[in-house]
């Protein structure tokens, strides 16, 4: 277990007064003012919260797209205090930032860098304190997934399965990461038999096809089948619990939904424009489903290249299925951004070009909210702005991907895992 140090405890102090402050601000503008600092998501919970207490479907709320134990975890807004949900979303936002900076001293970062990089990504970043103090539950899928990852790390593979199996059934997108635990899972327990991972690959190497059937014959061992068997178990049960309870509807909403999703508003999205102007055509559907491809494909490579480095491996996972997806808005942001902290001491980059990357990712932004103001306030007809502002973003966004792989160098963390091992 990491030494605690007094730097982390001030920088978690800090942190909590900014988001405490924050949610009683939210709790000022929601009665002065016409714009709400609250989540709309944050009324959707609760109203469906609200149905539970009565024994009705929390499907009966409109517009809610979750899983039911969500709205029964948020109970509490309705026999205390509404403002309880955001409580325990900042509560679940500085858990994740405590599993992240154990996470990175298991991995060999100093007790003062993993606190400077937990502090500078996560902690102290107007962006997760925002998303929590809201009403959005974006905290505690991070604190989930980071769970999931220290756990596998830490050889805790029966631990890791339940956090990753409870991530899946909150959010769809933790799924992507299947692939890379697998092969991250086999190639721990190839070492651990006595052979560095290029190693028990050297017959793989003749066509890629064949090293590629050599990493799923290999995938076959013990710790990928307890975890997959865990995770599937867990899944399946909070699955046919809730579907005994709320039947069809809650597959539709909490899973089936998410999948099919066409979101023609607009949104980050490069394909949002696409969708929109399709909307009614016959082709619709089979578009949607076409979105999908490059994130496969691109999801697929990203697993095979870096699957040894489980964080950096599901940080360029995040960072991609977000960058390309169907639908894409600012919280989806936080779903790498809470992963960042990991990645950073991998990271050898001069601090003159991480600024200039995060000031074009705020550029990228700026650019797209000008025109989609103008069409959300003013009525004025921006959507091909706003699609090229997309376009840029993206654009922006696989820049900044290329250059902080281009700028990893694994050798040092590899080399510590593999004493810990």
């Amino acid at each position: 277990m990491a030494a605690w140090r007094p730097g982390v405890g001030a920088a978690l102090g800090a942190a909590l007064l900014a988001r405490l402050g924050l949610v009683l601000y939210g709790l000022h503008q929601d009665g002065a003012m016409r714009v709400r600092y609250t989540d709309v998501d944050y009324r959707v919970f609760t109203d469906a919260a609200r149905l539970v207490t009565e024994g009705r479907s929390p499907y009966r709320r409109a517009t809610y797209r979750y899983t039911p134990l969500l709205a029964w975890l948020l109970t509490p807004n309705v026999y205390l205090a509404e403002v309880f949900g955001k409580l325990l979303f900042v509560a679940g936002d500085l858990a994740a930032a405590v599993v992240a900076y154990r996470a990175l001293r298991r991995r060999g970062a100093a007790a003062g860098r993993a606190c400077g990089c937990c502090a500078a990504a996560w902690l102290l970043n107007p962006l997760p304190m925002a998303v929590s103090s809201r009403g959005n539950a974006e905290a505690l899928v991070a604190l989930l997934v980071l769970a999931t990852l220290y756990f596998v790390e830490a050889g805790s593979v029966g631990k890791a399965a339940v956090c990753y199996g409870l991530a899946v059934h909150m959010k769809i997108y933790p799924l992507t990461y299947a692939l890379p635990v697998a092969l991250h899972l086999q190639s721990k327990r190839c070492t651990r038999e006595g052979a560095v991972d290029t190693g028990c690959d050297k017959k793989a190497k003749f066509t890629f096809i064949v090293y590629l059937w050599q990493l799923l014959v290999k995938m076959l061992n013990r710790d990928v089948l307890l975890f997959g068997t865990v995770a599937g178990s867990v899944l399946a049960a909070l699955t046919v619990a809730f579907y005994h309870l709320y039947g069809w509807e809650f597959l539709e909403h909490a899973y089936l939904y998410h999948l099919a999703r066409r979101d023609i508003r607009h949104n980050f999205s490069p394909y949002f424009y696409m969708l929109y102007l399709t909307a009614e055509s016959k082709w619709s559907f089979a578009l949607g489903l076409a979105a999908f491809l490059p994130q496969l494909l691109l999801l697929l490579v990203a697993s095979i290249a870096f699957y040894r480095d489980l964080a950096f491996c599901c940080f360029l996972h995040t960072a991609i299925f977000v960058s390309f997806n169907k639908v894409c808005t600012s919280q989806y942001f936080v779903w790498y951004l809470c992963l960042l902290p990991l990645i950073m001491p991998s990271v050898k980059m001069s601090w003159r070009r991480g600024v200039l990357l995060l000031f074009l990712w705020f550029v990228g932004q700026g650019l797209w909210l000008a025109p989609a103001y103008f069409l959300e306030f003013k009525g004025y007809n921006t959507f091909l702005l706003i699609w090229l502002a997309g376009l840029l973003f993206l654009f922006i966004n696989s820049i900044i991907i290329v250059q902080i792989i281009s700028h990893y160098q694994k050798e040092a963390q590899v080399a510590k895992k593999l004493k810990q091992w």
